[in-house]
């Protein structure tokens, strides 16, 4: 027998020790003192050190079969090796299927319902990508092979359950609907026949602290260091029998317990479940997040004790699995995100609901969100199947046909005097809801609503934000432009009907002022500096605009950042402008010849590139241009004499 002494989670460790050795010496009993045979580690796959749990617990590797026994399967998917180029979030792409799929990527620690933010483009069944892939894998191996990147390409579009492969939390496993594409960061879960019922109840077990213990024995931590969650840990962590009463109970919990958190969701704007923002949600009466939350530790507490049942431990063992998990697992998991950076923005604060609020009525002022959700014209749709295809517009969002609340072209002001004024649009919303005033929108939509956006519209090392203040250099007078309406006369529009029209404006006020001659009043002469500051910028403001306008054709598919940098100068938010003169820079010194925005400004070094690189000539449709490299002679390959001293 070898004696374990275990003080990870004691923090006098030097007292600890002394206390638990004394213990020893005198046999009296310690919960830090373990004695067992060290052949019993063999039972767990890899043979870790796992002396805090019983042989019981460890003789379940061999006693039941593994997750991937039994017409079940894991594994893990593809790496696009170049995200900027193959990933967009899901707000990026104004129509996503077809071309743009979801692709699940880990993300941050959440238990049975987690919204897949990211799109990957995947059309004509990922031509591109496999055609990166084969032109990247040639430079570095010497033969093409898009296969080594993707993987498991034929579980591709089934529903099943994922997880983040990485993460400083417990494992977390997640509905993975029908449709998307998952990563190496993703792994992913699968059931025979895509049962829906069999899929929940395995949600169900694999989210147990039970099944969370068995995991960490094979990775040797029950701390709450960070771990890797890979596909063979997943696949050979034991799985009970379930009963067919047992298995329809425990599908059951997990239905419910992801049907209460994705309508905590339904207040997150950039969520395929948004309804309202959660100032209006908490009028339908069906989304109380304390009560959700009790709910919620009910049933993972029922699933728990379920599972703890079917996997046979004692009391002891029951104990002793409740108290290391909760050191390990617990705390602040919800806010923990994975290592590999995936889903760093997760963990911000929570929104101020009147932030929130305004938020959505700028939304519905350009025409993207439903007002009559909230004023119960329009009643929202009833809640999907977990595995259903994500919809391409969440539920909040305006249906297609529907008039919007405001007609538009895609650009507001904030310019009290113009009919197309955002303050006076996003009150009206207000007004249209019922809400109370406010506070000063005018000047929230000035100085901080951008800032909060920009936060809100960033994930996965991803900066999207949809509405663009454009504005002179002084912030006078700015243009908001929505990204979804984005076209090539749009800085046309721009400058016939809002600068030119407002620089005429200010002209008249600045010829009255000046007419007046010696009679202006000290008022007079500080709105006359005031007005021809304002024209001299507006003037700027429209060179800039018609500078850009004639190579300006944005395509979505490129996402917010590249389209939105040949505007760079033009925003006033720094850290913002310092992205996209970064990400400029980056265009003219070639890095995303990808892009369709590349091929419009510089077409001449694009083609050339078209001629050696498939993936850019199938991205710009110039496969016509693109020359087949001829095949490397195989490298003879001998054998050495047994006698051989070379």
């Amino acid at each position: 027998m070898t004696t374990f002494l275990r003080l990870l989670a004691d923090k006098d460790k030097a007292t600890n020790l002394l206390d638990s050795c004394t213990a020893l010496r005198v046999g009296d009993a310690d919960a830090r003192v373990f004695q067992l045979a060290p052949e019993s580690f063999r039972a767990v796959p890899g043979a870790p050190f796992a002396y805090w749990v019983s042989d019981s617990i460890r003789s379940l590797f061999k006693e039941l079969p593994a997750l991937a026994s039994a017409n079940r399967r894991a594994c893990f998917g593809l790496s696009t090796k170049d995200d900027t180029r193959f990933l967009r979030l899901n707000w990026e792409i104004p129509a996503t299927r077809g071309v743009w799929l979801p692709f699940v990527k880990g993300g941050a620690y959440s238990k049975f319902y987690a919204d897949p933010y990211l799109l990957l483009d995947w059309e004509d069944d990922g031509l591109r990508l496999k055609a990166f892939a084969d032109h990247r894998t040639r430079q570095i191996f010497g033969v093409g092979s898009w296969s080594r990147w993707i993987n498991n390409w034929n579980e591709y579009l089934r529903p099943g359950l994922t997880w983040p492969r990485r993460t400083t939390s417990g494992i977390s496993l997640r509905v993975m609907p029908q449709g998307c594409i998952f990563a190496d960061k993703g792994p992913a879960a699968f059931v025979a026949n895509d049962a829906p019922g069999d899929l929940l109840a395995l949600c169900a077990m694999t989210n147990s602290h039970a099944f969370g213990l068995l995991v960490s024995l094979q990775l040797a931590a029950a701390d709450a260091a960070a771990r890797s969650y890979e596909v063979g840990v997943i696949q050979k962590t034991p799985i009970p029998d379930f009963s067919s009463e047992q298995r329809a109970r425990l599908g059951a919990l997990a239905r419910r317990a992801w049907s209460l958190k994705r309508t905590l969701d339904t207040t997150e704007e950039t969520s395929h479940a948004f309804v309202l923002p959660a100032a209006l949600r908490l009028r339908m009466g069906d989304c109380d997040p304390p009560a959700i939350e009790i709910e919620l530790a009910r049933i993972q507490a029922e699933i728990d004790a379920t599972a703890f049942d079917l996997y046979g431990f004692s009391d002891a063992d029951r104990a002793a699995t409740q108290a290391s998990q909760g050191e390990a697992n617990e705390g602040n998991a919800e806010l923990s995100v994975d290592d590999e950076g995936d889903d760093e923005d997760s963990a911000a604060a929570p929104i101020a609901q009147t932030d929130g609020l305004i938020s959505w009525a700028v939304g519905v002022a350009f025409g993207r969100f439903d007002w009559r959700l909230a004023t119960g014209e329009r009643a929202a749709p009833p809640e999907p199947e977990p595995f259903d295809p994500l919809p391409e517009k969440s539920p909040g969002m305006l249906p297609d046909g529907a008039l919007p609340f405001h007609q538009n072209a895609g650009i507001l002001a904030d310019d009290q005097d113009h009919p197309q004024d955002l303050a006076r649009l996003v009150e009206q919303v207000l007004e249209t809801v019922d809400v109370p005033g406010t506070e000063d929108v005018r000047r929230w939509l000035q100085k901080d609503f951008f800032t909060f956006h920009l936060q809100r519209y960033s994930k996965s090392r991803r900066k999207a934000p949809i509405y663009w203040p454009l504005a002179t250099t002084s912030g006078s007078y700015t243009l908001w432009l929505n990204y979804s309406n984005l076209s090539d006369q749009i800085l046309f529009t721009a400058v016939n009907d809002f600068v030119d029209p407002k620089l005429e404006e200010v002209r008249k006020q600045l010829q009255g002022l000046r007419d007046k001659g010696a009679g202006r009043s000290k008022q007079d002469e500080k709105s006359l500096e005031a007005l021809a500051s304002l024209e001299h910028e507006l003037a700027d403001l429209r060179d800039s605009l018609l500078e850009v306008a004639p190579n300006y054709r944005p395509n979505h598919d490129d996402g917010v950042q590249i389209t939105a940098a040949p505007l760079w100068k033009l925003f006033r938010h720094k850290p913002w402008q310092k992205a996209l003169k970064d990400t400029w820079a980056k265009l003219e010194k070639g890095d995303y010849d990808w892009a369709h925005l590349a091929m419009n400004y510089w077409p001449e070094r694009v083609r050339e590139k078209c001629v050696t690189d498939k993936s850019l000539a199938i991205a710009h449709n110039l496969e016509h241009l693109y020359i087949e490299p001829e095949p490397k002679p195989a490298k003879a390959r001998g054998r050495k004499n047994a006698g051989s001293t070379e």
